[in-house]
């Protein structure tokens, strides 16, 4: 088992893509960190990938120094840990902090709505509601996964509070460990609109009451579908 496991993660900077045009302009360091943090948020860099200087270096083709940049970068946000010695490796998070970060998380976006309905603005709601309504007319799990991140990313800008966003930025950070989960499946598309129009609507009345209960109700599901998933993957290795 263990064997075929460092295959697996020896071969990790194969499964790189390295050719966007829209990262060809960026220094060297910040290119290679914007491909590697890609890469683990697609899931295409697992927890425990082992990550080596000179495959990146030739996979991206770039020399090692930008890569030691972006390694040093991603070990200080703590999705690349040390471990000992097969050397830097993608973090993992296991049940306990899994289950931590989604405790901070429904109370920080909690309190991100409670603030939206005190001070968003009317551009600020009718941005929220397109995106929603945007919502329909994706089919992609990608595409959906990236309207859903652009909803959230809205909502916390709307409370207009820069500290709040810090602590909503390094809670996000630290789940790009887990992926993507996949917002696809009978039925979701339509229950996701109308639960995050509900909150629309909230914010737009002023309801900060509302607004904070159903954004704590949308994290306690996403909670709950993230576990299942991750039992699921568990169940599929044994």
């Amino acid at each position: 088992m263990k064997a075929t496991r460092n295959k697996s993660v020896d071969s990790a900077a194969s499964t790189l893509s390295a050719d966007d045009a829209s990262l060809h302009d960026l220094p060297g360091g910040e290119r290679v960190y914007r491909i590697l943090i890609g890469a683990i948020e697609r899931g295409e860099l697992k927890g425990g990938a082992r990550l080596r200087e000179l495959d990146l270096a030739k996979q991206i083709g770039v020399s090692r120094t930008p890569v030691r940049e972006a390694l040093a970068r991603l070990e200080e946000q703590g999705l690349v840990v040390s471990d000992g010695s097969r050397g830097m490796v993608v973090g993992e998070l296991d049940h306990r902090a899994i289950t931590e970060l989604y405790t901070m998380r429904e109370v920080l976006e909690g309190t991100a709505a409670r603030l939206a309905a005190q001070h968003a603005s009317e551009v600020e709601v009718t941005i929220l509601r397109k995106i929603v309504e945007r919502h329909a007319q994706l089919s992609d799990p990608m595409d959906l996964a990236e309207n859903n991140k652009l909803f959230h990313g809205t909502l916390y800008r709307c409370s207009h509070n820069r500290y709040l966003l810090k602590m909503l930025r390094s809670t996000h950070e630290a789940m790009l460990l887990l992926g993507q989960t996949a917002l696809l499946k009978k039925g979701s598309s339509e229950e996701w609109m109308r639960e995050h129009m509900a909150l629309v609507e909230a914010i737009e009345n002023h309801d900060g009451e509302l607004a904070e209960k159903l954004a704590r109700a949308l994290i306690a599901a996403a909670f709950s579908a993230r576990l299942t998933q991750v039992i699921a993957n568990l169940g599929a290795k044994y």
